[in-house]
């Protein structure tokens, strides 16, 4: 896209795709590691992008920056991922102001998560915007908003129950494990990946399963062994992993590897064996569904698990989303108070300077020309047309960006939003 088709104006976007839409698979394709995030941020500064934050997790992947056009923000997931931008549209989402804000907000509330009221998102958010900011890309409006996201989430967490208990994804797959597996505190559980999912889920097996044969396998195995010194777990070498998996009578796999680390090749079993793929992109092949004694469940299949718990948190939905309600208001009047303030003032100037030209003709025109009588009228005329502009300007329903556009193009004002 050439530049010079471009508006001149940044807007606010956010770009990205989640669970909603987008399979496993192809989520993998757009899953950003640290390091592409980083990436991400760096190619966002050499192209001029000013403020952006990124997220990516198990359910989503999402940018939210200030660009002429969101096709800036998708090139940039689309280099750093293994994701094509004609898939990115079969799948994506792209929201511009006001519905962008609304999103973030939904998001970072647990809201929009796959399992109702799962926290765990807010801090990926606390976390993108911490580096976006080392980085010289977070502007005052990103500050602002982020901190009003986290205000909501806190605010709802401690006045609704819409994350009584445990909500995330960890919890879902423990729930799945207790529900499937008789006589769970029995069996020989083994987690391989100790990544934040990885830990969560042990967490949750130590605590609700009451399980004492849990062993856990990862590429570094002192990550492995700082979580099983918490809780007296075992811990084996990556080597002896197909050595281990026999063993099993449920393997949790939560690695952060880019392709499939288990296969139906070094599952030669001789009982039945059930694993949860807590994984993103999936680290269990797909040909692992061919063996007979397998049953295997992706973190997709747990959101679709509903109880009670789950049901009881939608009835707080109404309140949670009052309380967002109030917060995002208070927000959209600070950025429109702040964004069209230097409109109204370039469009006073504008009309000061037409004002003195006008009476500088009429001077050499008017004979007796009554100076201090025109000021006067001129001024309060300047006034009422300046406050007509900025009553719209704070109007709810009204597009800011468009119409700040429309002043400047009409009145010949320079771009105030540079």
């Amino acid at each position: 896209m050439e530049n010079n088709n471009l508006s001149r104006h940044l807007y606010f976007y956010a770009i990205g795709l989640s669970y909603k839409k987008a399979d496993a698979e192809i989520r993998g394709k757009f899953s950003l590691s640290n390091e592409a995030k980083t990436d991400v941020l760096e190619q966002a500064k050499n192209e001029g992008i000013s403020s952006l934050v990124v997220i990516s997790t198990c359910n989503r992947t999402e940018i939210y920056g200030f660009a002429q056009h969101p096709f800036q923000l998708i090139k940039l997931l689309c280099d750093n991922s293994q994701g094509s931008v004609e898939e990115f549209q079969q799948v994506a989402f792209v929201f511009k102001g006001k519905e962008a804000i609304n999103h973030i907000f939904r998001v970072g509330t647990g809201l929009d998560s796959q399992i109702l009221g799962d926290f765990e998102i807010i801090s990926q958010l606390k976390s993108g915007f911490v580096e976006s900011k080392s980085k010289g890309l977070a502007n005052a409006f990103m500050e602002r908003l982020v901190n009003s996201v986290i205000q909501a989430s806190k605010k709802i967490k401690n006045e609704t129950e819409l994350s009584s208990g445990a909500t995330s994804v960890s919890f879902a797959s423990v729930q799945y494990i207790m529900n499937n597996v008789q006589d769970v505190s029995n069996k020989n559980i083994l987690l391989f990946g100790t990544g934040k999912i990885g830990r969560n889920t042990c967490e949750n097996l130590v605590k609700h399963t009451k399980n004492e044969h849990i062993v856990l396998i990862n590429r570094t195995k002192e990550k492995a062994e700082k979580i099983a010194g918490k809780f007296n777990l075992v811990v084996k070498d990556y080597d002896v992993l197909p050595l281990e998996v026999p063993k099993a009578d449920v393997l949790v796999v939560a690695t952060g590897a880019p392709v499939p680390t288990i296969d139906k090749d070094i599952l030669v079993l001789n009982k039945p064996l059930l694993i949860l793929d807590l994984s993103i992109p999936k680290n269990v092949h797909d040909n692992v569904r061919e063996l007979d004694n397998v049953t295997v469940v992706h973190l997709d299949d747990l959101s679709k698990i509903t109880d009670d718990t789950l049901e009881k948190r939608k009835r707080h939905i109404p309140a949670a989303e009052l309380i967002i309600e109030e917060i995002k208001d208070e927000f959209i009047s600070w950025m429109n108070a702040r964004k069209f303030a230097p409109t109204i003032h370039a469009l006073k100037e504008k009309l000061n300077s037409i004002k003195e030209t006008e009476l500088s003709f009429q001077r050499k025109k008017i004979s007796n020309f009554d100076e201090e009588q025109a000021e006067i009228i001129s001024k309060r005329l300047i006034h009422k047309i300046t406050t007509h502009f900025a009553n719209h300007l704070k109007d709810n329903d009204t597009m800011v960006d468009e119409s700040i556009e429309w002043i400047e193009k009409v009145f010949k004002i320079e771009n105030t939003s540079k």
